[in-house]
């Protein structure tokens, strides 16, 4: 499922000493790479603009996104949309994103990655941010059951599933609630949610309505 990304290009690869050396030291244990150097870790972080990294040590910030084929350990291996491979290292420091914050475990083959970190003199992406299987699309609302709302996108019909503990609503631009009684059939509703890859639905992190 296409997010429409707009993807950064690798950082200059020269003066790599001290970036060797913040990438082994969060390999090995120490929170180097993270948020404070390259951007927020929330779920809107993943849709917004490349941001200049704070870090003088890192030029620029890397993106990879495509299809997992492949978890090695903490390397991810990512078919791109486009044919290229990349090789996303997870670090300690790297803040995993699947419907909530989670951790690594919840990494599978299958699922669609968006990456944000470090490009390294072997090839690979330390990663300070990965959101795995997020989309965020603007629908129409076509029905409302109690687990689920059925959706159209486009000429897609696409059904949200509803989680009483993650997924929540805003309406007209005010805070976010659990409170989802105020959705209704027809209404346009921009939808933050994960991409189910074993049935191509979406479960839904949060439903902003008349925005």
């Amino acid at each position: 499922m296409n997010t429409g990304h707009q993807h950064g290009r690798s950082g200059d690869r020269r003066g790599f000493d001290r970036r060797r050396f913040l990438t082994r030291a969060a390999l090995g244990g120490a929170t180097v790479v993270g948020a404070s150097a390259l951007g927020g870790l929330d779920a809107e972080a993943a849709f917004a603009e490349p941001m200049p990294s704070l870090d003088p040590a890192i030029a620029r910030s890397t993106f990879a996104e495509g299809r997992i084929s492949r978890v090695n350990g903490s390397v991810l291996e990512v078919k791109g949309s486009y044919g290229e491979q990349h090789l996303v290292q997870l670090t300690n420091a790297t803040s995993v994103w699947k419907l909530r914050p989670t951790t690594a475990d919840a990494i599978k083959p299958g699922d669609g990655l968006y990456a944000r970190g470090v490009d390294m003199p072997d090839g690979t992406i330390a990663a300070d941010a990965v959101w795995v299987n997020i989309v965020n699309i603007l629908c129409t609302i076509r029905g409302i059951a109690k687990d689920r709302l059925h959706l159209s996108h486009g000429r897609h019909a696409v059904v949200g599933h509803l989680h009483a503990a993650h997924t929540t609503a805003s309406y007209l631009g005010g805070a976010q609630t659990a409170d989802l009684s105020r959705l209704r059939i027809g209404q346009s509703a921009q939808i933050l949610g994960a991409w189910r890859p074993e049935d191509d639905g979406i479960d839904v992190a949060r439903v902003t309505a008349g925005h």
